[in-house]
């Protein structure tokens, strides 16, 4: 099968590009190295296998339509975007561009050129807003949704908030649309939060990854200053390790047609769940390390929780999460030891 990774530089897009590889897939990715550690993993892609690599921009429609004219790709997998809430609300007319623009000039070159290709595009859980009006219940170290123990399925309203939230939801309706109106075979995965190999995190995107940054610097006594939170830590997240989400994009290829024209909340599901009080603790105990830091104001936009429920992935394309959370985050210490000055 011939693939085309839009973004297949960064975190996601290499660990799935990686899987094509082993697959002995054809296959093409597009990238322009927006992002911080994008250059370092086609570097590392190059060892992994052989395939085309094109430095394209999304948000020129004639260099995308002619990388998809060209290589006429069985499935694509749209994951090129800006990522981060943060950098939207500072500029959010790059943000509309990068995933309003990217995203459409993707569907528009996959609806002229290559209209039998599976497209998935990666959401986000910010597509239902902070959920304000719901119950919750505060605990000593996170919050409880208590009228969705299980967590949240995709038949919660849609509720965009920040320019983030609407750019990326704009685009994840699209993508539902070009499946009604031109019989597209698109997917939509709304993603909570991920993480693992290949991701270089930062301080407004990849927060796990981030935040076993910082825990390993303390520990080496390279920080001098206990590092800063966004709220009082109890705010809840459910975690998706790689290799699992990776499972996530092959299983429902697998079962395309059953897939095609809906949308799915993809994540770790409550089993998987944290709050950042309780990651401290769990990196507290892995790193036999004490973690340090001060909150600051509660950041715009944000959900005190969220996590998916996954009961539809299951059902549809019998996929569910297999790594647990005390396993994913030791994983992530080591890959971050690997790449971390200084740890």
């Amino acid at each position: 099968m011939r693939f085309l990774i839009t973004g297949g530089c960064g975190f996601l897009g290499s660990n799935l590009a990686t899987e094509v590889l082993q697959r002995k897939g054809e296959l093409t990715i597009v990238d322009n190295f927006f992002r911080t550690g994008s250059r370092e993993n086609l570097t590392w892609l190059k060892t992994q296998g052989s395939f085309d690599f094109r430095e394209v921009d999304t948000r020129s429609f004639e260099a995308l339509a002619a990388v998809v004219r060209e290589t006429r790709p069985d499935v694509v997998f749209h994951l090129a975007g800006q990522v981060a809430m943060t950098t939207s609300l500072k500029d959010p007319h790059t943000d509309f561009e990068i995933n309003v623009g990217g995203g459409h000039n993707l569907l528009e070159a996959v609806r002229q050129f290559a209209p039998q290709a599976a497209v998935f595009y990666s959401s986000t859980n910010k597509v239902y807003g902070e959920l304000e009006e719901l119950r919750y219940e505060e605990t000593t170290s996170r919050y409880k949704a208590v009228d969705y123990p299980q967590g949240f399925d995709e038949d919660l309203r849609l509720d965009f908030r920040s320019p983030y939230g609407c750019s990326k939801g704009a685009t994840d309706q699209y993508f539902l649309d070009y499946a009604r109106s031109f019989g597209l075979k698109t997917v939509v995965f709304r993603h909570s939060s991920i993480f693992g190999g290949r991701q270089f995190s930062t301080f407004d995107q990849g927060w796990v990854g981030w935040f076993v940054s910082q825990a390993l610097l303390q520990k080496a006594g390279k920080l001098a200053e206990p590092f800063t939170i966004a709220g009082n830590g109890k705010q809840v997240r459910d975690i998706l390790f790689a290799p699992d989400i990776v499972n996530c994009y092959f299983s429902a290829l697998e079962r395309l047609d059953q897939c095609t024209g809906q949308a799915f909340n993809i994540g770790g599901g409550m089993a998987n769940s944290l709050s950042l009080l309780e990651l401290f603790a769990l990196l507290e105990e892995l790193l036999d390390s004490k973690v340090h830091f001060r909150e600051t104001p509660w950041r715009h936009s944000d959900q005190r929780v969220f996590v998916a429920g996954i009961k539809k992935a299951e059902k549809v394309f019998g996929w569910k999460p297999t790594i647990e959370t005390r396993q994913g985050i030791r994983e992530m210490i080591e890959w971050v030891k690997e790449t971390l000055p200084g740890s």
